[in-house]
């Protein structure tokens, strides 16, 4: 049997030869300067949440492609919540005027009554009204006069969505109220009522004017409208608008970055060193002013290891995409290739690979929506946004940790933070020129301690093994 001195003598050498490992792998510290790149952010002050698209620096000198190594302190280095939120399009709500042709009908029924009006209307080819007039009927109480109006919308009416019509008093009215009743049809025959509204126009003694000329409703399409009153002198107006609701989708915004060729590692491979945060969705080649049609390959590099386990590697381009580039010039014109889509990638290098001998390298364009940083202002400003550190863990957080009850549509309309120009701090843990030796130097030394903890467990068992044998005999 094993003496207690011994066992823990075991367990102390077992403990130093794990120690490097330990070490190895103790988390870092997260602060400011451990950052390599930051940019300054000014905010109003007045909201506590606050967005801001990210700026193209920030892809530029990232150090990873899912951007964890973001982060945003505040003037004591205190870190702030903050999300990313892919970009998308928005829809931006617009309305257009369309013009509205009248026609007065004189009827002799009495003010207010609701008895419908035996009208004949006189219609072209294309259905655009030219005469409305009212048939014979027997003579009414009341004196002839204006009842009716019918509204021609004309044929784009037909195929869009009205919700509002407004209306223009004639010249030398200045003061008026009525109460109005519209009725809607596509063939004058079959009316469908859409509402009623009180229009009124008032002017004080100051000749300052309030009105209220605007008829709202159920957004439908219809071709031909019927207005008539219910309180107040039917009146001809100078001209009534119609008011089509438009919902016109806008892109995200899109940044670009033009990058020069070098050499590659094969024949006809031209290398673009870009950025590996980058999201790239569009690519093109810009081939300057040369008259050329190129077939090209897009795509990179893959480094596969030496199957019989030696130090040497063999490289293999992997293409993404593959188009044909041309730039020609024809009847005076300029006839260029645009950028092609892609399924977003991220790549430190891009490669080209070319099937024209002789041409010069192409430069090579790469676009893509930036991302939108929403952060809760609740630090001391000023504020710093940092980046670029290849060991950073995740910093975002969920959108409703920062924004919890924002809608999309608030989310949008958030104050937007004022980038400064980007700072370089000092070199930050694992960054810097000598990065690739630093991280290449940790992992020997983990290999080694490695080594180093089975070479120790090994001698103890040796040991152990040798006592037991010592004290059986």
């Amino acid at each position: 049997m094993l003496k207690k001195p011994l066992a823990g003598l075991c367990l102390a050498a077992l403990a130093a030869a794990a120690s490097p490992l330990a070490a190895a792998d103790a988390p870092a510290s997260d602060k400011p300067d451990d950052y390599r790149h930051a940019i300054p952010l000014t905010v109003s002050g007045k909201e506590s949440v606050v967005q801001l698209r990210l700026p193209k620096d920030v892809y530029l000198h990232a150090r990873t492609a899912d951007l964890r190594d973001l982060r945003l302190f505040d003037a004591q280095g205190n870190k702030l919540p903050f999300s990313l939120q892919e970009p998308a399009a928005r829809a931006e709500r617009s309305r257009r005027d369309l013009p509205v042709r009248l026609f007065a009908v004189q009827t002799a029924r009495p003010a207010g009554s609701t008895t419908d009006t035996d009208i004949d209307v006189q219609r072209s080819a294309d259905g655009t009204v030219l005469s409305v007039s009212t048939r014979s009927r027997p003579a009414a109480a009341a004196a002839p006069g204006i009842d009716t109006l019918v509204l021609d919308l004309g044929a784009p009416a037909s195929l869009v969505a009205i919700d509002a019509l407004r209306f223009a008093l004639p010249a030398g009215v200045d003061s008026y109220s009525a109460r109005v009743v519209l009725e809607a049809s596509d063939d004058l025959k079959r009316w469908d009522t859409l509402g009623d509204t009180d229009l009124s126009w008032l002017v004080n003694e100051r000749g300052e004017k309030l009105a209220s000329a605007r008829m709202e409703f159920e957004a439908r399409s219809f071709r031909y409208a019927r207005l008539s009153w219910r309180q107040g002198k039917p009146l001809q107006f100078a001209a009534i608008t119609a008011e089509s609701p438009l919902t016109t989708a806008v892109a995200p915004a899109v940044e670009r970055l033009v990058i020069q060729p070098k050499p590659g590692r094969f024949p006809n491979d031209h290398v673009y060193p870009a950025a590996l945060a980058i999201p790239v969705q569009r690519i093109g080649l810009d081939l300057g002013e040369q008259n050329l049609v190129m077939p090209a390959q897009l795509g990179h590099y893959v480094e596969l290891p030496d199957r019989q386990g030696g130090q040497t590697t063999t490289w293999h381009f992997e293409p993404v995409a593959a188009a044909t580039f041309y730039q020609l010039m024809q009847g005076g014109k300029r006839r260029a290739s645009g950028d092609i889509s892609i399924t977003p990638a991220h790549q430190a290098e891009w490669v080209v690979r070319t099937e024209t001998a002789g041409a010069a390298a192409p430069a090579l364009r790469l676009a893509w929506s930036p991302a939108t940083l929403v952060f809760l202002a609740n630090g001391k400003p000023p504020y710093r946004l940092a980046f670029g550190r290849t060991d950073a863990k995740p910093g975002a957080s969920a959108l409703a940790q920062v924004a919890p009850g924002f809608t999309p549509a608030e989310i949008v309309a958030l104050e937007s933070a004022v980038a400064g120009p980007m700072q370089v701090a000092r070199a930050a843990p694992g960054e810097g020129p000598g990065a690739a030796n630093k991280a290449a130097a940790a992992a020997r030394t983990r290999m080694f301690a490695l080594w180093g903890a089975l070479l120790a467990g090994v001698g103890v068992l040796s040991f152990m093994a040798w006592r037991l044998i010592k004290q059986m005999k």
